[in-house]
């Protein structure tokens, strides 16, 4: 008997616990990106692939790399996600161009500091 009190007390404090865990968690904003974001809005309503999907293809093309800044432009009448992204142990950044519709890569280029 005394051993289902025990068991009965710690779910209740568990459930507790996780109620009020779940309501502080909720009322939190998501974290701000640990990098430079320029990423217009009326720009950011015409895009087909997320910053995020294209942060991912970004990343896969530069093994290793660190996002350092991102923008959301139109260059030569196509809509791009532009990152920089640092390389530990390397100078300079590579940046990497998507298109935001279609997801594909349409620069890479070294940039020195």
């Amino acid at each position: 008997m005394k051993n289902r009190s025990i068991t009965s007390i710690t779910l209740g404090l568990l459930a507790v616990l996780s109620m009020i865990t779940g309501r502080g968690l909720a009322g939190q904003q998501p974290a701000a990106p640990a990098y430079k974001r320029e990423v217009p809005a009326e720009l950011l309503a015409q895009t087909k692939i997320s910053e995020d999907s294209a942060r991912t293809i970004a990343l896969k093309r530069i093994p290793g790399g660190a996002v350092k800044a991102l923008e959301l432009e139109r260059e030569h009448g196509r809509l791009i996600w532009s990152f920089d992204l640092a390389v530990a142990g390397k100078p300079g950044i590579e940046e990497v161009e998507v298109d935001a519709l279609t997801g594909k890569i349409v620069g890479v280029a070294h940039e020195k500091s």
